[in-house]
């Protein structure tokens, strides 16, 4: 048992109680970076009680100092010999009664963003059945016109990680099969921290940058002068005889 029990409660805890950075507690919590900054912003773990990994005999205080005075330090899980061989259970995703109404909205998101990725994939993910996926990629499910996706990772239903993991296994079986990809595809197949690292793309210029001046054509050269704003509102005097004559 390398990591602490209720994990993203704990991660809660560690945000509302320590100056350690989201990047330790990730690392801690086996939790996405971003999903600790989600959790600080109020986007993840909404109405989850933080749970103390100090009273529960996960974390020593010391630990905890030690981690707040050095951003490079690693917390250590507290030595529990009850956990000693335990095994990690195999089998379905569980996924919380409170949730379960949600995994049709993260089905749909995970359909329309990242159709590479496969039903088995999808499964995995949010703990669902083929059937289900099916369903929703045909638009044959019962509740379909009340759908609306939504990032699985923000429901709490998997982690960013894992997203990441499917994401990038897809991907690469795409090449190895020697499909074509768009690149607004391969855009969606990069990992939240490629995405992150990657350069920003420059701005499109508005039709305004550029005409600060205008070019005065000669014989031989070319000179630039300033526009005179008021130039372009100036209206031609009207002749109030010719008005009267009328």
């Amino acid at each position: 048992m390398d990591k602490p029990i209720m994990a993203k409660a704990t991660a809660v805890w560690l945000v509302d109680n320590t100056t350690i950075s989201f990047k330790q507690i990730a690392d801690f919590c086996g939790l996405h970076e971003l999903e600790v900054q989600g959790i600080a912003d109020g986007d993840v773990a909404q109405g989850v009680k933080g749970f103390d990994p100090i009273s529960n005999n996960q974390l020593t205080q010391e630990e905890i100092d030690a981690a707040e005075k050095s951003p490079t330090h690693k917390l250590k899980l507290k030595f529990n010999a009850a956990a000693v061989g335990e095994e990690k259970r195999r089998g379905p995703r569980y996924t919380p009664l409170s949730k379960r109404q949600d995994r049709p909205n993260s089905i749909l998101w995970l359909v329309k963003f990242h159709p590479e990725l496969t039903d088995g994939q999808i499964a995995k993910l949010v703990g669902t059945t083929k059937p289900t996926i099916q369903s929703i990629r045909e638009r044959t499910h019962w509740n379909i016109s009340s759908m609306e996706p939504i990032d699985p990772v923000a429901l709490g239903l998997c982690k960013q990680s894992e997203l990441d993991a499917a994401v990038q296994k897809a991907a690469k079986k795409r090449d190895a099969d020697g499909t074509p990809m768009t690149d607004d595809e391969r855009r969606k197949l990069l990992s939240t921290e490629q995405s992150l690292a990657a350069d920003t793309e420059p701005k499109i210029p508005t039709a305004i940058e550029g005409l600060e001046t205008f070019t005065l054509s000669g014989d031989d050269d070319r000179r630039s002068a300033p526009i005179d704003a008021d130039s372009l509102f100036n209206l031609p005097d009207v002749d109030e005889d010719d008005d009267d004559d009328e």
